[in-house]
């Protein structure tokens, strides 16, 4: 399950840092929790669905590593990020 283009590029614009900014950290954990989210939808309908849970699984342990590398180099990012976002940490 994808985004689509538009749900996309509204993430883009709302985390972005600059003008041409598209793979910041801030913009991949957005994109990445964006995806969880739908995926987690899917799974409510679909219980039995091993195999994209495997790839949910994957997607969290991105964003972890991600959230990790922005904790290190830049807190107050991180924490604005992990507010906007609402996620627990």
């Amino acid at each position: 399950m994808s985004l689509s283009a538009t749900k996309k590029s509204e993430i883009i614009d709302e985390y972005k840092q600059s003008d041409s900014d598209t793979g910041s950290s801030q913009v991949q954990v957005a994109l990445i929790t964006a995806q969880i989210e739908a995926l987690s939808g899917h799974f409510k309908e679909h219980i039995h669905d091993h195999h994209s849970r495997q790839g949910l699984l994957r997607m969290i342990n991105r964003r972890r590593k991600l959230l990790d590398y922005l904790k290190r180099k830049n807190t107050d990012a991180y924490r604005d990020l992990i507010a906007k976002l609402g996620l627990r940490k």
